[in-house]
C-alpha cells in the first residue's frame, strides 16, 4: 500500500504574500502591534546579544556591512537584520556564526514566520512587523556576540524601536526621503530618526545638516546620552586614496574602502567611530583595517563586470549598479560617478525606474551636468511604481534626451546598437526595488 502523499509546504513566497493581508495597508507606523506580539512571543527582544541599532536616510546599510565585517574581523558572531531585501527574503536575516555568517535557510526561516503567524492569530500586522518579530525569535534562539539592527523606516515608531537598552544608537545622514510618512522638513525626519536615541546610551552621527544636527543633539541632550558627531568627537579624510580616522584616542590610517565613492569614506568612518565608542567591544586595529576592505554591500555602485547583463551592453562598456532613490542618494552617486570620470573618461547614459512616491526630478538633477541620456524603465512586479512616461517627461524637464524601454534588457540591446568611440560607462539606478531584479536577471544575487 503506498503511503499517502505529503503536503508540499508553501513556498516562501506564498507565505509573504499570505502575512501581507493581515494590515490593509503595507505602512502604518505603529509600536502598539509590536508590543502586543512581543507579549506574546514571550519577548524575545529582550534575550537578544547586545544591540547596535541604526538609523538615518541615507547610508544605513552601507554602514551595517562595515559594522558586521569589522566584528567579525575580531572573531565576534555577529545577527545582522537589514531591509529592504533584493532578490531573496532571507538577505534580511543573517545568522552570526563564528569565521561569518550566513543567511538564514529557507525551512528555518518559513519555521518562524508561521510560528509569529499562529502565535499573532490573525490580530490586524504589517508584514515587517511579522518579519521583525522573526528576526528577534531567530536571534534570540541562535548565540551571538552582537546584533546589528537596522531600522526599516524612520525610527521612532519603526517595529524595531522597542529595544530598550542597545549598545550604540547611530545616525547615518538624514536628507528628505518618505515626507509622506516622516514629515516634510529635514527637522522634522530628524526627529523620527533621533527618537531611536535612549536614555545614557551613546549615540554615533554622521555629519549632518545643521537642521539635522540641531535636533539630533536636542534628543540626545533630553535622552542624557553622550553624542559623538562627525566634526566633532571624530573625523574622517581621505589621504592618498587611504582612509584617515582621527578621534580623542587616536589616528588610524586605513586602506580605502572596496565599495566605491567618497561617501563610503564617511560610511566606514561612522562604523569605525562606533565601534571605538563602545568600551565593551575590543577590536584590534588589523580587524579595523581588513573589515574596511573586506565589507562588501550589494547594489551601491556595484560594478556588474560579469554576468548576463554585462553581455548585453555594447562590447567594452562598463555597468554599474547603485539604489539611489532622492536627492542626496542621487548627489553622492553624481560625485562617485564625477570620481570614475576623472580617472577614465566615457560617455555617460542612466538607466533609471522609480517608484511612484519619489522625486524623480531632484534624484536625476544630480547627474545633469553628467549625462544628458536617459533611458526610463519599469520596475518589475512593483505595483507603485513610477510609470516611466512620468519619469521621462521629469528627465525632460531637466533638459535631458530622454528614451523609454520595456525594462533593463531591452535598454542595453538598444544601447549595444549604437556607435561609441568610447565605451559607454552605463549606471542602472532609482530604487532597490529595481536592483533586485538587475541582481537576479544578472545572475549576482547578494550571498
Amino acid at each position: 500500500m503506498n503511503a499517502p502523499a505529503a503536503h508540499p509546504q508553501p513556498s516562501i513566497d506564498d507565505l509573504i504574500a499570505r502575512l501581507s493581508t493581515l494590515h490593509s495597508t503595507r505602512i502604518d507606523l505603529s509600536l502598539d502591534r509590536m508590543h502586543r506580539l512581543l507579549q506574546q512571543l514571550d519577548h524575545p527582544e529582550r534575550k537578544l546579544a547586545p544591540v547596535i541599532h541604526v538609523a538615518g536616510t541615507n547610508g544605513k546599510g552601507s554602514t551595517v556591512a562595515y559594522l558586521r565585517a569589522i566584528l567579525e574581523a575580531a572573531g565576534l558572531r555577529v545577527h545582522v537584520f537589514t531591509s529592504p531585501w533584493l532578490v531573496r527574503i532571507n538577505e534580511s536575516f543573517r545568522i552570526g556564526r563564528k569565521g561569518g555568517g550566513v543567511l538564514v535557510g529557507d525551512d528555518e526561516l518559513r519555521e518562524v514566520l508561521e510560528y509569529c503567524e499562529r502565535v499573532n492569530a490573525g490580530a490586524p500586522l504589517t508584514f515587517f512587523e511579522v518579519k521583525t518579530a522573526a528576526a528577534f525569535c531567530l536571534f534570540a534562539q541562535n548565540p551571538a556576540d552582537v546584533v546589528l539592527l537596522e531600522v526599516g523606516l524612520g525610527g521612532r515608531f519603526d517595529s524595531t524601536n522597542v529595544i530598550e537598552q542597545p549598545l550604540a544608537s547611530v545616525l547615518t545622514p538624514v536628507s528628505m526621503d518618505h515626507m509622506e510618512f516622516l514629515g516634510d522638513t529635514v527637522a522634522a525626519i530628524a526627529g523620527e530618526k533621533a527618537a531611536i536615541i535612549k536614555r545614557g546610551v551613546p549615540a554615533i552621527s554622521a555629519e549632518q545638516t545643521a537642521e539635522a544636527m540641531a535636533v539630533i543633539e536636542a534628543q540626545a541632550k533630553r535622552m542624557h546620552a553622550p553624542l559623538f558627531a562627525a566634526g566633532e568627537g571624530w573625523h574622517v579624510n581621505v589621504e592618498r586614496g587611504r582612509l584617515v580616522y582621527q578621534d580623542e584616542r587616536g589616528l588610524m590610517d586605513l586602506a580605502a574602502p572596496k565599495l566605491f565613492g567618497r561617501h563610503q569614506f564617511d560610511n566606514a568612518g561612522l562604523a569605525i567611530a562606533t565601534l571605538r565608542t563602545v568600551d565593551s567591544l575590543k577590536i584590534g586595529a588589523a580587524a579595523f583595517e581588513a573589515g574596511i576592505v573586506n565589507a562588501e554591500w550589494p547594489a551601491r555602485m556595484q560594478r556588474l563586470a560579469c554576468g548576463a547583463l554585462a553581455d548585453l551592453g555594447p562590447p567594452g562598456c562598463e555597468i554599474w549598479l547603485d539604489g539611489g532613490h532622492n536627492a542626496e542618494g542621487g548627489r553622492v552617486v553624481a560625485a562617485a560617478l564625477g570620481d570614475l570620470e576623472e580617472r577614465v573618461s566615457r560617455p555617460l547614459v542612466i538607466i533609471a525606474g522609480m517608484m511612484g512616491n519619489k522625486d524623480a526630478a531632484a534624484f536625476l538633477a544630480n547627474f545633469a551636468g553628467l549625462t544628458r541620456h536617459i533611458i526610463a524603465v519599469p520596475i518589475p512586479g512593483a505595483d507603485n511604481a513610477m510609470p516611466p512616461d512620468r519619469l521621462a517627461a521629469a528627465a525632460r524637464g531637466l533638459g535631458m534626451r530622454v528614451e523609454i524601454a520595456d525594462g533593463v534588457e531591452p535598454a542595453l540591446q538598444a544601447l549595444a546598437k549604437l556607435a561609441y568611440e568610447v565605451p559607454p560607462r552605463i549606471l542602472i539606478t532609482g530604487s532597490l526595488y529595481l536592483a533586485g531584479p538587475v541582481l537576479a536577471l544578472n545572475g549576482t544575487p547578494p550571498r
